[in-house]
């Protein structure tokens, strides 16, 4: 079976609810996933817009969540990440989820989430940059969840 990433609040390819992002309360969607490959010992998430007038925008970074986790809750707060788990930097410059925000049109969001073979060195803040470098020879598997949002008028 696949590595699989899921939210029960949306289907890929699908309008992320409001209530997860700007126009809402701003809180992170519930995540799931399912089948990580065998050898996994930790996954690191990465959510960004590749529609963001400035190009790639990152809205929310987390690694070394525990192979033995398989879902974030709603509003995963840093206090409510699994133990172990660390955010990097976005690019609100903040250690947390940012939901989308698009100041206009119709944007894409990939929640593209990694199964690692390892746990990283990484301090909390790395960026998307540094996730990448660190974890590329590490990648066991790669599921991505797409979103996509427009602001209401």
């Amino acid at each position: 079976m696949d590595f699989k990433l899921f939210s029960p609040v949306f289907n890929d390819g699908e309008f992320i609810p409001s209530e997860y992002t700007c126009d809402g309360v701003n809180i992170s969607p519930p995540l799931r996933w399912a089948n990580p490959p065998e050898g996994t010992k930790s996954f690191a998430l990465i959510v960004d817009d590749p529609d963001a007038p400035a190009g790639d925008w990152v809205h929310w970074i987390v690694f070394n969540i525990p192979a033995y986790v398989l879902e974030l809750p709603q509003n995963c707060s840093p206090e409510h990440l699994p133990d172990g788990s660390v955010e990097g930097m976005n690019d609100f410059r903040r250690t947390n989820y940012g939901g989308p925000c698009p100041p206009s049109g119709t944007h894409r969001y990939f929640f593209k989430f990694y199964a690692l073979d390892n746990l990283l060195s990484l301090k909390e803040g790395a960026t998307k940059k540094q996730l990448l470098e660190s974890m590329k020879e590490h990648i066991l598997a790669k599921a991505v969840l797409t979103g996509r949002y427009k602001r209401r008028s």
